[in-house]
Protein backbone atom coordinates (compact mmCIF):
# COMPACT_ATOMS: atom_id res chain seq x y z
CA UNK A 1 0.00 0.00 0.00
CA UNK A 2 1.62 3.32 -1.05
CA UNK A 3 1.71 6.49 1.21
CA UNK A 4 -1.12 8.93 0.18
CA UNK A 5 0.12 12.07 -1.57
CA UNK A 6 0.17 14.96 0.17
CA UNK A 7 -2.42 17.10 0.73
CA UNK A 8 -2.30 20.30 -0.54
CA UNK A 9 -0.56 23.26 1.15
CA UNK A 10 -1.85 26.61 2.44
CA UNK A 11 -0.27 29.52 1.12
CA UNK A 12 1.88 30.65 3.48
CA UNK A 13 1.07 34.30 5.21
CA UNK A 14 2.66 36.89 3.06
CA UNK A 15 3.00 34.70 0.21
CA UNK A 16 0.76 33.85 -2.67
CA UNK A 17 -0.14 30.63 -3.90
CA UNK A 18 1.42 31.83 -7.48
CA UNK A 19 4.60 32.50 -5.65
CA UNK A 20 5.03 28.70 -4.84
CA UNK A 21 5.69 26.38 -7.28
CA UNK A 22 4.25 22.77 -7.15
CA UNK A 23 7.89 21.54 -6.77
CA UNK A 24 8.25 24.43 -3.42
CA UNK A 25 4.83 22.89 -1.91
CA UNK A 26 6.04 19.45 -2.36
CA UNK A 27 9.34 19.83 -0.69
CA UNK A 28 7.20 21.92 1.93
CA UNK A 29 5.03 18.86 2.59
CA UNK A 30 7.90 16.19 2.76
CA UNK A 31 9.44 18.39 5.14
CA UNK A 32 6.80 19.07 7.31
CA UNK A 33 5.70 15.29 7.19
CA UNK A 34 9.19 14.05 8.05
CA UNK A 35 10.18 16.73 10.77
CA UNK A 36 6.89 15.59 12.10
CA UNK A 37 7.16 12.04 12.48
CA UNK A 38 10.99 11.91 13.16
CA UNK A 39 9.91 14.32 16.25
CA UNK A 40 7.22 12.24 17.06
CA UNK A 41 9.19 8.90 16.71
CA UNK A 42 11.93 10.73 19.02
CA UNK A 43 9.57 11.71 21.64
CA UNK A 44 7.61 8.27 21.71
CA UNK A 45 11.27 5.96 21.47
CA UNK A 46 12.41 8.72 24.37
CA UNK A 47 9.95 7.31 27.18
CA UNK A 48 10.27 10.64 29.18
CA UNK A 49 8.40 11.17 32.51
CA UNK A 50 8.28 14.45 32.00
CA UNK A 51 4.88 15.42 29.52
CA UNK A 52 5.37 17.54 26.13
CA UNK A 53 4.23 20.49 28.04
CA UNK A 54 5.61 20.33 30.77
CA UNK A 55 9.32 19.80 29.11
CA UNK A 56 8.50 22.75 26.47
CA UNK A 57 8.02 24.77 30.26
CA UNK A 58 11.36 24.27 31.32
CA UNK A 59 13.31 25.28 27.81
CA UNK A 60 11.07 28.33 27.91
CA UNK A 61 11.86 29.06 31.54
CA UNK A 62 15.67 28.02 31.10
CA UNK A 63 16.20 29.67 27.71
CA UNK A 64 14.27 33.49 28.76
CA UNK A 65 13.69 32.95 32.33
CA UNK A 66 13.09 34.00 35.34
CA UNK A 67 9.54 34.45 33.63
CA UNK A 68 6.28 35.27 35.46
CA UNK A 69 3.48 33.00 34.99
CA UNK A 70 1.46 35.49 32.58
CA UNK A 71 4.73 35.77 30.49
CA UNK A 72 4.94 31.43 30.56
CA UNK A 73 1.58 30.99 29.63
CA UNK A 74 1.77 33.40 26.40
CA UNK A 75 5.07 32.27 25.19
CA UNK A 76 3.52 28.61 25.63
CA UNK A 77 0.42 29.38 24.07
CA UNK A 78 -1.87 28.29 26.74
CA UNK A 79 -4.41 29.34 29.44
CA UNK A 80 -2.91 30.70 32.58
CA UNK A 81 -4.85 28.15 34.12
CA UNK A 82 -3.38 25.34 32.87
CA UNK A 83 0.47 27.43 32.74
CA UNK A 84 -0.65 27.67 36.62
CA UNK A 85 -1.50 23.37 36.94
CA UNK A 86 2.10 23.24 34.78
CA UNK A 87 3.82 24.85 37.34
CA UNK A 88 2.07 23.36 40.13
CA UNK A 89 3.45 20.11 39.15
CA UNK A 90 7.22 21.10 38.15
CA UNK A 91 7.29 22.88 41.62
CA UNK A 92 5.43 19.08 42.91
CA UNK A 93 8.97 17.78 41.19
CA UNK A 94 11.56 20.33 41.88
CA UNK A 95 11.98 21.07 39.02
CA UNK A 96 11.30 25.02 38.91
CA UNK A 97 11.70 27.56 41.14
CA UNK A 98 8.92 30.23 42.50
CA UNK A 99 10.91 33.26 43.95
CA UNK A 100 8.94 36.70 44.67
CA UNK A 101 8.97 39.59 41.99
CA UNK A 102 11.33 42.25 42.86
CA UNK A 103 9.69 44.61 41.05
CA UNK A 104 5.88 43.06 42.18
CA UNK A 105 5.69 41.99 45.61
CA UNK A 106 2.27 40.17 44.46
CA UNK A 107 3.77 38.61 41.86
CA UNK A 108 6.62 35.51 41.49
CA UNK A 109 8.80 34.50 39.06
CA UNK A 110 10.18 31.15 37.77
CA UNK A 111 13.36 29.74 37.28
CA UNK A 112 14.90 26.19 36.60
CA UNK A 113 16.10 24.23 39.46
CA UNK A 114 18.97 22.41 40.08
CA UNK A 115 17.31 19.42 39.37
CA UNK A 116 15.18 20.81 36.41
CA UNK A 117 18.42 21.82 34.82
CA UNK A 118 19.67 18.04 35.26
CA UNK A 119 16.25 16.51 33.70
CA UNK A 120 16.27 18.84 30.39
CA UNK A 121 20.33 17.74 30.31
CA UNK A 122 19.38 13.83 30.57
CA UNK A 123 16.23 14.46 27.95
CA UNK A 124 18.62 15.74 25.85
CA UNK A 125 20.99 13.50 26.14
CA UNK A 126 18.87 10.48 25.46
CA UNK A 127 17.64 12.08 22.38
CA UNK A 128 20.55 13.28 21.28
CA UNK A 129 21.66 9.18 21.48
CA UNK A 130 18.30 8.14 19.82
CA UNK A 131 18.83 10.98 16.57
CA UNK A 132 22.43 9.04 16.72
CA UNK A 133 21.27 6.02 16.64
CA UNK A 134 18.76 6.56 13.59
CA UNK A 135 21.77 8.43 11.81
CA UNK A 136 23.88 4.95 11.40
CA UNK A 137 21.20 4.08 9.63
CA UNK A 138 22.36 6.39 6.68
CA UNK A 139 25.14 6.15 3.94
CA UNK A 140 28.11 8.35 4.36
CA UNK A 141 26.25 10.35 1.42
CA UNK A 142 23.60 10.38 3.64
CA UNK A 143 24.59 11.90 6.62
CA UNK A 144 26.97 14.04 4.04
CA UNK A 145 23.75 15.40 2.81
CA UNK A 146 22.06 16.01 6.15
CA UNK A 147 25.19 18.01 7.29
CA UNK A 148 24.78 20.68 4.36
CA UNK A 149 21.50 20.72 4.82
CA UNK A 150 21.34 21.74 8.54
CA UNK A 151 22.34 25.62 7.91
CA UNK A 152 19.22 25.88 5.61
CA UNK A 153 17.18 23.62 8.33
CA UNK A 154 18.39 26.05 11.36
CA UNK A 155 17.41 29.33 9.01
CA UNK A 156 13.77 27.86 8.91
CA UNK A 157 13.80 28.12 12.71
CA UNK A 158 13.93 31.73 12.57
CA UNK A 159 10.74 33.65 13.85
CA UNK A 160 9.53 36.52 10.45
CA UNK A 161 9.26 38.62 13.11
CA UNK A 162 13.06 38.42 13.98
CA UNK A 163 14.39 38.83 10.74
CA UNK A 164 13.33 42.95 10.51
Amino acid sequence: MSAAPPAPAEPVRGTSAAEMDEAQIELAARLRLAVGRLHRRIRIDGRESIPPLQLSTLVTVEQHGPLRLSDLARREAVSAPTMSRVLAALDEQGLVVRAVDPQDARGVRITLSEKGAAALATVRSHRTALVARRLTRLSEDQRTTLREALPALEALLVDERDIC
